[in-house]
């Protein structure tokens, strides 16, 4: 009986234990981009309890009675709030700040495949933001060559004056080593590659997302320099409506438009884009110096939310272009005998993305995507006409597995290219060709520390004709206290051979020889290491500094040789391409300026050559700063520059340094009307100011590789309307 007595006394002193207490769930969130936060500390009665998983989600037991709750973490303000129990209010959102709201705002990027933030991922990412997408679709609305230029370490270089076709080269290396891809899918390479960057317009982008130095083991092979990752805009529930009207005094116009609108179970975004581009002899040499361009962009995206954890996405992109550059008597209308040299290039590309997202129990998340594209390319000159297609195909399934402090990515994936001339084209040496990869990539994530975190990626392609490539990679971060901080890493990577992959100099199609079955894959090694500090005076001021040191080595380069014909053959160097240097960059807002200056020293060399080692058209020194200012409420200022070092030219001659600078002025008329006025190239600096632009004769000219802009000052106005 009293045994009987003593259980009973105990279930009842349970139960009224079981109900003194209450479960409580905390979601921690960033007030900014409203993403969860995940590894906050939550402490009661400033006691640790746990931390947050990856859903920004701690649910704990809590007595009866009035409580502090404090939530902190790094790179956010500590928020402390006070709770009484019982409370009906079992579900608590807290809105963390940002100490960095404007430098280093805790941005996701897709770009590290783990939903790490910006600010604390091992794997350095820069981002161009949705501020810099909406300032440059007004200053530069046909394209992101611009904007990407105005990054330290990143050189846009145009490859030729007829077409003015551009490439992307990180770190001192060529274009043909930096991966372009639109959305996490690999659209621009190879053929595919020409007239990449100059064909996709800012308005229709969320972000930029640039790393430097090797990425293939994220991304596969050709991110051996780096990789830029274009984010196209996804609908919120408010709707956008913006239309850019565009003309420029080198004879240019842009006509762009862009609506969006998120409904419960479905959303869509809209780009449309128009370009008329008149041909322009800027220097009086009798050839254009801006090619004649006709172009369109149609890029409508459709979300299905098929229930909160399921989203589908539909996605298809046409661009239209026909470039027409040469002789101006030509472009005019007047050939006769002597005046017939023109270029013309038509492109025609098509893609279709399917993107299917699904989150799982506990933070996982799993996504299939799948691109197709048709590149059509045709290339009519006075002498030769050539005709030809690349299809790129892409398909990838990745999981990502969160735990309580570490993550897991795995994944799969299928590419390949095939390239077919017209028949019509059978006097081009170039013979029909594809690629077939088939990968498995891996990425572990370990919080070691709430100060240190290490990725440790692998992976494995398989290519059909080149064989078995193993990328592996390790990524450290640590942050020594709330100011200094430093990043290390070492990455491997590698390039299959393609005649048609982006050069400094475009060779004519007519002398471009096939790859010769004896030329073996370029296999790559690089390194990073870096330090950052950071500090901020009040809620507005503040400084960011970093300082990166960058090293890649590339084994069995192939190089383009050009015979006393013009006939362009590759073949493998028997010694490799190294560049090294270092990056640093600071970005500061002081009494409400905006300011970002970087300076890149980069030496690049071809070690296979016995003398004049210098990798062409690359400056060792670098400078270039952008300063902006709003003066409320209607006025905003910006103006950006840009110091380019002597380049060493093909034959070992030096080109002298020059300054590139704009300037921008907006107004703002009310909340739907803006006016920009926009400079480019101020100071009117021109190629052609040192050298001529051709050599030869009116007939038959022979083009300079291009060092320094050619086109001259340019002032273009905007008007935008947006409701």
């Amino acid at each position: 009986m009293f045994l009987k007595n003593l259980l009973l006394l105990l279930a009842i002193s349970f139960i009224v234990k079981v109900n003194a207490q209450q479960t409580i769930h905390i979601t921690c969130v960033d007030s900014v981009s409203h993403q969860p936060i995940n590894n906050a500390t939550i402490s009661l009665n400033n006691k640790s309890i746990q931390a947050t998983n990856s859903k920004g989600l701690a649910s704990f037991n809590i007595d009866n009675g009035i409580h502090e709750i404090s939530i902190s973490t790094i790179g956010y303000f500590a928020k402390t709030i006070s709770i009484q129990i019982p409370t009906n209010n079992i579900s608590i959102e807290i809105l963390l700040v940002p100490e960095q709201k404007n430098l280093e705002d805790v941005i996701v990027v897709s770009s590290t495949r783990n939903n790490q933030s910006i600010e604390n991922a091992p794997i350095k990412v820069e981002v161009l933001g949705k501020e810099e997408m909406t300032e440059e679709s007004s200053n530069k609305p046909g394209n992101i060559a611009s904007i990407l230029g105005d990054v330290s370490g990143i050189q846009i270089q145009q490859s030729s004056a007829t077409s003015g076709n551009a490439n992307v080269r990180i770190q001192g290396l060529d274009g043909r080593y930096t991966q372009i891809l639109k959305d996490g899918l690999p659209l621009f390479d190879g053929f595919s590659g020409g007239f990449g960057i100059l064909s996709i317009p800012p308005l229709d982008l969320k972000q930029i997302e640039l790393i430097k130095g090797s990425a293939s083991t994220l991304f596969g092979g050709g991110a051996i320099g780096g990789l830029i990752n274009i984010i196209s805009k996804k609908p919120i529930s408010t709707p956008e409506n913006t239309i850019i009207l565009n003309q420029t005094t080198l004879k240019e116009t842009n006509i762009n438009a862009f609506f969006s609108k998120k409904h419960k179970r479905f959303g869509y975004t809209m780009f449309s884009g128009f370009t008329n581009q008149e041909p322009v002899d800027v220097n009086n040499d009798g050839f254009s110096d801006v090619s004649k361009n006709k172009g369109i962009v149609f890029h409508p995206r459709l979300f299905f939310y098929i229930n909160p954890n399921t989203t589908i996405t539909t996605s298809y992109t046409a661009t239209i272009e026909d470039r027409n550059g040469g002789d101006m008597f030509v472009l005019d209308n007047k050939a006769n005998a002597t005046h017939q040299f023109f270029e013309q290039n038509k492109t025609n590309r098509h893609s279709f993305e399917l993107i299917f997202e699904q989150k799982l129990n506990n933070g996982k998340k799993f996504e299939i995507k799948s691109s197709l594209s048709s590149f059509n390319r045709s290339i009519i000159t006075n002498t030769n006409y050539f005709r030809g297609n690349q299809i790129n195909y892409y398909s990838e399934a990745s999981l990502f597995i969160p735990h309580h402090k570490n993550s897991t990515v795995l994944g799969v994936n299928f590419l390949g290219d095939e390239f077919k001339k017209d028949i019509t084209s059978n006097s081009i040496p170039l013979t029909n060709f594809s690629n077939k990869t088939f990968g498995f990539f891996a990425q572990q994530t370990f919080n070691i520390h709430k100060n240190t975190i290490l990725d440790l990626g692998f992976r494995n392609d398989y290519h059909t004709t080149y064989g078995n490539f193993i990328l592996p990679r390790v990524a450290l971060f640590h942050r020594f206290d709330e100011h200094w901080a430093s990043r290390a890493g070492i990455g491997f990577g590698y390039k299959t051979p393609n005649a048609l992959v982006p050069q400094n100099t475009d060779y004519k199609i007519e002398n471009i020889q096939p790859i010769s079955t004896s030329i073996s894959a370029e296999k790559s090694i690089g390194y990073n290491a870096e330090i950052n500090y950071k500090v901020h005076w009040d809620e507005v001021d503040e400084l960011f500094i970093n300082l990166a040191y960058f090293q890649t080595n590339i084994q069995n380069p192939i190089i383009a040789s050009e015979d006393i014909n013009g006939k362009v053959s590759f073949s493998n160097a028997s010694k490799s391409i190294v560049t090294s240097g270092f990056d640093v960059y600071a970005k500061a807002i002081l009494d409400e300026w905006e300011l970002y200056i970087g300076y890149t020293y980069t030496n690049a060399i071809r070690k296979y050559l016995n003398q004049n080692q210098f990798i062409p058209l690359t400056p060792k020194h670098r400078i270039a700063f952008t300063l902006v200012k709003e003066f409320e409420p209607n006025f905003r200022l910006g103006f950006e520059g840009s110091f380019n070092g002597s380049q060493f030219k093909n034959d070992g001659t030096i080109t002298p340094s020059y300054f590139f600078a704009a300037a921008m002025i907006e107004y703002k008329i009310n909340k739907k009307i803006s006016v920009v006025l926009n400079g480019e190239n101020l100071f009117d600096y021109k190629q052609s100011n040192i050298e001529p632009l051709f050599t030869g004769t009116v007939s038959n000219p022979s083009f300079q590789p291009l060092w320094a802009p050619i086109d001259g000052r340019i002032i273009n106005l905007s008007i935008k309307l947006k409701w």
